[in-house]
């Protein structure tokens, strides 16, 4: 006879989202042992109560599954978080430079203030990023560093100083130190598009020591499950090493402080030797790997860095050389010999068809069924390149990339080609898996609610609608890429993803009905109670209380111990630009004169036709 199960959790009066079918919405739910045990009405779960059981009343709040984020670097962004001031979601670059002169002031020598992506000048109402003339001013003797997307870095004097860049320092490849008249750096950094030149150059940085790290780390978890997030599979990144860097992340695993779910994936630290890391790896730790809460995930998002096409869109697509296909073809096929899923950066559409001929080639020899493989980004797909990711079983992982860089995609190649980039409808009608997430910290930030958005709305965060509405989600199939799609990707279907009996009793209960607010709000949206596994991991206002207690953020300089990591929008700064004069076409609504269909690149057709000085705001 089996034991009765008495929950050690019930949440009540709320309104579930269960993303299952069979069950699609609740009012309360029991967990028990770390998984759902019961979900239904109200009258159906309170009584399984016993002694022992905590009641949590939801006051009618909106609950959803916890949010999975199927492609961020958080080990990375761990490491370093502490020492970030985060930009993401300031609306004003006023306040942006009054949170950097603050952070100018407490930062000690010879620590840096760095500003690591996660924004873009768009989302500002001046629509522009600071001179360096206003680094220099506020800054003249701390270095401060400043990373816009993977497009440039802007260094201070100071900085330059640090990092020794001057009249002798020669352009990398694929980059350019931007100079005077006189051949002195400006302190501008430029990825043309290979974006090394930006993150070897953070990397001379000072680093956190180790139990700082820990810290630090813990707070980027405390900061995303503040978003409602629960899940991440990790993409790796450059100068991540495996594995080195990934100790602190398992030290926090054994002692069982991560707050979020992770499964990662190991990237190639090293230009034509990829191969020999993948086979010393595949000697070392096998897919599956750990367990539900840190478990290995396979090889990517770098398989060789021939197949790395930039994502820079203020330049030309790059042409990959003509080896990519003679590097990538051994690396496939001992993955697809290992079993090993993987998962590959591709942007544009070009790469894509490139890695589909290798994949094609490979998969007549060793079958890929069962194989969860998958493309990264894939913002310029075509329908038959969808087609053949089909009919090879592998999948698609989105992220809101565009939200960041929309608006220089439209100047580079007009308004109708971003009309579907990504085609996400065409993904899902054609059968290919897909899944959603942010490629934070960098390139984007790592707030789910502004991807959300993007994916229900299509508005860049600068405001620029990019997508027709037939391109455009609805907010159930927005949520499910966000959190039952996404376990496709890390083999883990069943698992996890819905609020379901004898899942992972992960959820989040959330500050404003995403079903319900205006569109615009989405992005506003953040939790007011994040569960993991049965266990609280973030409590905010009546809920505060039910979450542990976090040490503060280390060292006491930290950025994080001033400011969210993610801004809450200014009501009062949406209302105008800010920018000093108007255009004569638009006036103060700039965005508007992205939607002409003529690219802006044309400089002579867009600036000839409608006389438009939007694009120097």
């Amino acid at each position: 006879m089996n034991p009765v199960r008495v929950p050690e959790l019930i949440l009540t009066n709320a309104k579930v989202t269960t993303l299952d079918r069979t069950n699609p919405e609740a009012e309360a739910v029991a967990i028990h042992d770390g998984k759902f045990l019961a979900v239904g009405r109200r009258d159906e779960i309170l009584p399984l109560a016993g002694p022992a059981t905590r009641v949590v009343d939801l006051q009618g709040r909106r609950v959803i599954p916890g949010l999975i984020d199927s492609h961020m670097h958080i080990i990375r962004g761990g490491l370093n978080y502490n020492m970030e001031l985060r930009w993401d979601g300031v609306r004003s670059l006023a306040e942006a430079l009054r949170m950097l002169k603050a952070q100018v002031e407490r930062t000690p020598a010879p620590q840096w203030v760095r500003v690591v992506g996660g924004f873009t000048e768009h989302q500002f109402a001046e629509k522009r990023l600071p001179t360096l003339d206003e680094l220099n001013a506020i800054a003249p003797d701390t270095p401060v560093f400043i990373l816009h997307l993977y497009d440039r870095a802007l260094l201070n004097a100071a900085a330059l100083r640090v990092v020794g860049y001057d009249k002798n320092t020669p352009n990398p490849p694929g980059g350019e130190v931007v100079r005077d008249k006189n051949g002195t750096p400006t302190g501008l950094l430029l990825a043309k598009p290979n974006a090394t030149i930006l993150y070897a150059t953070l990397a001379k940085g000072p680093k956190l020591p180790a139990e700082y790290q820990k810290n630090s780390t813990r707070h980027f978890m405390r900061e995303v499950n503040r978003l409602g997030v629960t899940g991440v599979i990790d993409a790796g990144g450059g100068f991540q090493n495996y594995p080195e860097d990934y100790n602190i992340v398992e030290e926090l695993h054994r002692e069982g402080q991560l707050t979020v779910r992770l499964a990662y994936n190991l990237f190639t630290q090293k230009p034509r030797e990829e191969l020999n890391d993948f086979r010393t790896w595949s000697g070392q730790v096998r897919p599956g790997q750990g367990d539900d809460l840190y478990r290995h995930n396979g090889a990517g998002e770098m398989l060789v860095y021939s197949a790395a096409d930039f994502e820079d869109f203020r330049v030309e697509r790059p042409e990959m050389p003509p080896n990519m296909e003679g590097d990538l073809e051994p690396v496939i096929r001992l993955l697809a010999e290992q079993r090993w899923p993987w998962r590959l950066h591709a942007t544009y559409d070009e790469t894509i068809s490139r890695a589909l001929d290798v994949y094609e080639k490979v998969a007549r020899d060793v079958p890929f069924d069962g194989l969860h493989w998958f493309f990264d980004h894939a913002e310029t797909i075509s329908d038959r390149n969808i087609d053949r990711i089909a009919a090879l079983g592998g999948g698609i992982a989105v992220q809101h990339r565009m939200a960041y860089q929309g608006e220089y995609f439209v100047e580079r190649y007009g308004s109708r080609a971003a009309e579907a980039t990504p085609p996400i409808k065409r993904m899902l009608e054609r059968g290919v898996k897909v899944g959603a997430g942010t490629d934070a910290t960098r390139v984007a930030s790592y707030n789910p609610w502004v991807s959300l958005s993007w994916l229900v709305s299509g508005k860049t965060v600068g405001g620029l609608r990019l997508y027709p509405q037939a391109n455009l989600l609805d907010r159930e199939t927005a949520l499910r890429l966000w959190t039952e799609a996404n376990t496709w990707l890390s083999s883990e279907e069943g698992k996890k993803g819905q609020i379901r009996a004898g899942q992972l009793a992960d959820l989040a209960v959330l500050s404003d009905d995403y079903f319900a607010v205006p569109e615009d709000d989405i992005q506003d949206i953040t939790s007011v109670l994040t569960v993991l596994g049965g266990k609280v991991v973030f409590g905010d206002g009546d809920f505060g209380p039910l979450a542990p207690a976090l040490p503060p953020a280390m060292p006491d300089w930290s950025p994080a111990r001033h400011h969210l990591g993610f801004a809450p929008r200014n009501p009062a700064l949406q209302v105008s630009c800010g920018c000093a004069t108007a255009c004569g076409v638009h006036g103060h609504a700039h965005a508007r004169a992205y939607l002409d269909q003529t690219p802006a690149g044309d400089a002579a057709a867009f600036w000839g036709a409608f006389g438009c000085s939007c694009w120097a705001f």
